[in-house]
């Protein structure tokens, strides 16, 4: 798992490449650990990401260590299985999984099965 990260002023684009699983977490948690602490916008360039499983929603939901600043997270270019995944989250769970919190233009109380 290969994460690239660009910072420009106050924001942070981090782009995984490969697949999100239990196995890969270390990485994309060690380049939100060591993000500068001035780091208030965090998107998730998801273009390159293949494959998630739950490992991916935790680190979408859950991108800053409970002592680190708090981070508005979006995502970005996701790709069709990372997509469907984040729709049955939300459908299933839409208080825990908000899809308005990580894609700004989902409105707010959007559940994917229209329940």
């Amino acid at each position: 798992m290969n994460v690239t990260t660009t910072i420009t002023g106050t924001s942070a684009r981090l782009t995984p490449q490969g697949e999100i699983d239990f196995y890969t977490l270390s990485p994309l948690h060690t380049a939100v650990d060591r993000l500068p602490a001035g780091v208030v916008d965090l998107l998730w360039d998801l273009e390159h990401l293949s494959f998630t499983d739950v490992a991916g929603l935790r680190v979408l939901f859950s991108p800053t260590p409970h002592s680190g600043p708090h981070r508005r997270t979006a995502v970005a270019n996701l790709r069709d299985q990372p997509l469907q995944l984040l729709l049955i989250a939300a459908g299933l769970f839409p208080t825990a999984y908000d899809l308005s919190r990580l894609i700004p233009d989902t409105p707010a109380g959007f559940t994917a099965f229209g329940s």
